[in-house]
């Protein structure tokens, strides 16, 4: 099977199967990292495919939406990419990058690294600020019945992952513990670039909303 044929049926897939999915882990967030990571992947010298299986496979079971099982998301990937006789290197290498891609990921220190998650934690990112991050922040947290702001609860800019992971706090103060932390965490010259106008958004939001508060 060559390339295409590849991205192809795992965009099928995709498709499907996040078809009902919460709104900022949907399809369009799919759709929308992906052309980010093929446009990021045109600076780099890296391995396509694996950019856009990765890209496509990347939030297919989050497990936010499973109970906290980190496996679900490369089981479910690799259980796939088997079945349309995928390479076993491509697979595993795919299934590394669907667990190290998040930003609670970024909590333990992995031994795993590869220009390609790189290419593609950037485009999933990228998703994650800007008019597009906002958009699904509050998307999130109206589904998880957040609060949007409480001045009494501050932001906790020290959590542990177990404290990220289970933290029920107002939106608002997500932007503070991830969202304007991403920019200095990209990892490509082109995701640095990119990220920078979507930054400096988030903060003239944020400035008109303590206004208005």
């Amino acid at each position: 099977m060559d390339q295409s044929e590849l991205v192809n049926k795992t965009t099928t897939f995709v498709r499907n199967t996040l078809k009902n999915a919460e709104g900022g882990h949907d399809w369009w967030h799919i759709h929308r990292v992906w052309n980010n990571a093929k446009l990021i992947a045109k600076t780099e010298q890296a391995n396509t495919l694996i950019v856009e299986l990765a890209a496509l496979l990347h939030d297919i079971a989050d497990s936010k939406f499973h109970n906290g099982d980190e496996e679900i998301g490369p089981d479910t990937a690799g259980k796939f990419l088997r079945s349309i006789n995928a390479d076993e290197g491509i697979i595993e290498h795919v299934q590394q990058i669907i667990r190290h891609i998040s930003f609670k990921a970024g909590f333990d220190k992995g031994a795993f690294h590869s220009i390609e998650l790189d290419i593609v934690q950037d485009a999933d990112r990228l998703d994650a600020i800007g008019a597009i991050g906002i958009a699904r922040a509050f998307s999130y947290g109206g589904f998880k019945g957040r609060e949007i702001y409480d001045p009494e609860i501050k932001p906790n800019l020290n959590m542990t992952k177990a404290e990220y992971k289970n933290s029920t706090a107002p939106t608002i103060n997500h932007f503070y513990e991830k969202l304007l932390l991403l920019k200095d965490k990209m990892n490509t010259p082109t995701g640095k670039k990119l990220a920078e106008e979507r930054h400096a958004f988030m903060e003239c939001y944020l400035k008109q909303f303590f206004s208005e508060c």
